[in-house]
């Protein structure tokens, strides 16, 4: 394993073309009571375009506050942050929304399909949202699904197809609009272990083909899969290594 070294940023620097996601001191606080729990203290990130990096650590470390702020769910206490040289860490609600509909593809643990809808329209909805016309939404959609080996499943309800295909279905949704980051939280975290490797198969493959990744897990031999590995500890980067990828 391979420690990274960063190049260093200042407060308003613009990250270069090559970096996706730029973190420069990312704070982040709540207040619960009379206390401050200071969940984020600080953290510098850069993520490359068409990296697959693995954000692991143990409850209580941060990963899910900052991947709460990397997919413009929350908003920073201090500090930058820029996706896809925009910098999004000062936008408000609406604005948010709109990014997170353009350049975030969210991968969830639970799926989060509609159960009544078709796999085709589950896909479509970001698109649906972004106002695409019927026709090219329908397109897109089944060639997303298309992607990830569920063309002949469009028409089937999430009660109709297993586990695995629920969170392909996920995958497909997530890439439709053909986003700069792809944000898989916890994928295979209802899956059993064959389903698990299908799933990190498809993500590996997205990755091979220029999606970036980034994966949320606590599980090792998951995290494997992807090329570089962040380690959060009390709210800081502990490690931060690139990995040899599992095959």
């Amino acid at each position: 394993m391979t420690s990274i070294k960063h190049m260093e940023f200042q407060t308003g620097d613009m990250p270069t073309e090559d970096i996706v996601i730029l973190a420069h001191k990312l704070t982040r606080d709540y207040v619960l009571g009379a206390e401050v729990v200071h969940a984020l203290r600080g953290v510098n990130l850069q993520i490359k375009r068409n990296e697959f990096t693995a954000i692991m650590g143990p409850s209580g470390s941060g990963k899910s506050t900052l991947m709460n702020l990397l997919g413009c769910l929350d908003t920073p206490s201090a500090g930058e942050y820029w996706l896809n040289s925009q910098k999004v860490s000062e936008l408000d609600d609406d604005e948010l929304a709109r990014i997170r509909n353009k350049e975030i593809g969210f991968v969830f643990q639970t799926f989060n399909l509609l159960p009544r809808a078709t796999a085709l329209h589950n896909v479509e909805l970001p698109l649906i949202y972004a106002g695409v016309s019927a026709k090219e939404r329908k397109q897109h959609a089944a060639e997303s699904l298309e992607k990830v080996g569920l063309g002949d499943r469009m028409d089937h309800r999430p009660s109709e197809i297993s586990g695995g295909e629920r969170q392909r279905v996920a995958i497909a949704r997530a890439l439709v609009n053909n986003p700069s980051i792809l944000l898989a939280d916890e994928p295979t975290g209802n899956l059993d272990s064959r389903t698990s490797s299908e799933i990190m198969e498809i993500l590996e493959r997205l990755h091979d083909g220029g999606q970036t990744v980034v994966l949320i897990t606590h599980e090792r031999d998951i995290a494997a899969h992807a090329s570089r590995q962040i380690h959060l500890l009390d709210g800081q980067i502990e490690q931060d290594v690139i990995t040899e990828r599992t095959a």
